[in-house]
């Protein structure tokens, strides 16, 4: 056994699975370099070649990866151990999660009708009525509804549909700053992300361009409340994206709505801008309930039967209960009105903090959405000095490819009357940071 990485394996397999086992408990961390070829042949009594066919499959699966002259390290995020946030310490403000505020979601209740036995919904996997709810909300705001299917969530459909569509070491454009979870996802399909700058607008046209220069295959982007930077497309911004994506016809573009109902900002959609490939996902869970896993998407045809096809063959279905419930809450008047007033409570709470912040001179992005992003020059000492003061935002380092650092604060539950005295903290520590660093 090598000891000092603690591999083992006599296999291939074996050592893979010894890798993989070793990063998913914490013992190699991100960054922690395992040793040459060689040496772990040596070691382990194997072949280089073993060892070489072990590191070619933790590459694959998104575990490791190679640079070059500095050999072979664990991922940032490697796919056996994501991106999960720290645990909040106790008695601390939680703003770091990105979760609406649950006071203003409505009451899950099962519906009455319950599905009659034991059967395949495999002949009609989408409630009509449902899938007539979802073309007139979704074409409400412009979206083409001639192609609708339902999926597991947004990271549900842009996981199956890039398995499908890609293949390992295939790249796809990623916002950076980006959600981290769709940054972790990708790195577990084998692909590579390749980052692609946001501002207040979301991606930045000629950024994007490079990245399709580049070969990326497919481009995962949010046109409102991008998630951690709060970006949101204009309409100049959405021509300008449209033009460079028309430039490259067999690029798949997935536009991630999240938040949808409480962004707080109009849907500037790309879908039915002249994109041949192209899914527009719509989630729930930020307006009517974390638990509800669901998601409304509107594609092109080939999209639709490609990721239909693969859900045939895995869960088959979305379950026809939370299909119910989903169809219940979206056309309830009672719900409307809570979505209505949670819409107007979230712009209020994340303007009042970015006023307050902005009043004492600290940058910060947030033009839609749950979450502001405050740029800073070290994560570890504004979260830590937030800590001290009883606050715990989100360092930036989950969210982050190649973007300068930032934390992240979500506004949901903070109400304005508390902005100013977490904007009063916020610059101390600022202060406080830029003093150790001599200004």
């Amino acid at each position: 056994m090598a000891t000092q990485y603690e591999i083992s394996g006599t296999t291939a397999k074996g050592i893979t699975r010894s890798v993989e086992q070793r990063v998913s408990e914490g013992t190699l961390a991100p960054g922690a370099a395992l040793p040459p070829v060689r040496r772990l042949a040596e070691e382990l009594g194997v072949s280089a070649g073993t060892v070489a066919t072990a590191y070619k499959e933790l590459r694959r699966r998104g575990i490791v990866v190679t640079l070059g002259r500095g050999g072979t390290v664990v991922a940032e995020a490697p796919s056996v151990a994501s991106r999960r946030p720290p645990k909040v310490p106790e008695g601390l403000r939680d703003l770091a999660g990105g979760h609406p505020d649950p006071a203003l979601l409505p009451a899950l209740v099962p519906p009455s009708r319950l599905s009659p036995g034991v059967r395949s919904h495999r002949s009609t996997p989408r409630l009509a009525r449902l899938e007539d709810a979802v073309r007139t909300w979704l074409g409400a705001d412009g979206v083409p509804v001639e192609q609708v299917t339902f999926a597991h969530g947004a990271l549900d459909f842009v996981g199956r549909v890039l398995s499908v569509e890609l293949r390992p070491g295939d790249a796809v454009a990623m916002e950076d700053p980006g959600y981290h979870h769709l940054l972790d996802l990708v790195g577990a399909l084998g692909l590579r992300s390749v980052p692609v700058a946001v501002d207040d607008e979301g991606m930045r046209p000629e950024e994007l361009r490079g990245a399709l220069r580049a070969g990326v295959r497919a481009v995962v982007l949010s046109p409102r409340a991008q998630n951690p930077f709060g970006g949101t497309f204009s309409r100049a911004r959405r021509d300008a994206l449209a033009e460079v994506l028309r430039e490259a016809p067999d690029v798949l573009v997935v536009e991630n709505d999240h938040a949808s109902e409480v962004s707080g900002v109009p849907l500037r959609t790309l879908a039915g801008a002249g994109l041949a490939r192209w899914a527009h996902v719509r989630t729930v869970s930020k307006f009517l309930g974390t638990d509800l896993r669901w998601a409304a998407v509107a594609c092109d045809p080939l999209t639709l039967a490609r990721h239909d096809g693969r859900l045939l063959l895995t869960s088959g279905w979305v379950s026809h209960l939370l299909q119910e419930t989903v169809y219940g809450l979206l056309t309830d008047e009672g719900t409307q009105e809570l979505v209505s007033r949670a819409r107007t409570a979230y712009a209020g709470r994340r303007t009042a903090l970015a006023k307050a912040l902005a009043g004492r001179g600290v940058p910060v992005h947030g033009a839609s959405g749950l979450n502001l992003w405050v740029p800073v020059r070290d994560e570890s000492a504004v979260v830590n000095g937030l800590r001290s003061r009883g606050w715990w935002v989100a360092a930036g380092a989950r969210f982050r490819l190649a973007s300068a650092p930032g934390v992240r604060i979500t506004t949901a539950d903070l109400e304005p009357s508390e902005a100013d005295r977490l904007a009063s903290d916020f610059a101390a520590v600022l202060d406080e940071s830029e003093a150790t660093y001599g200004g």
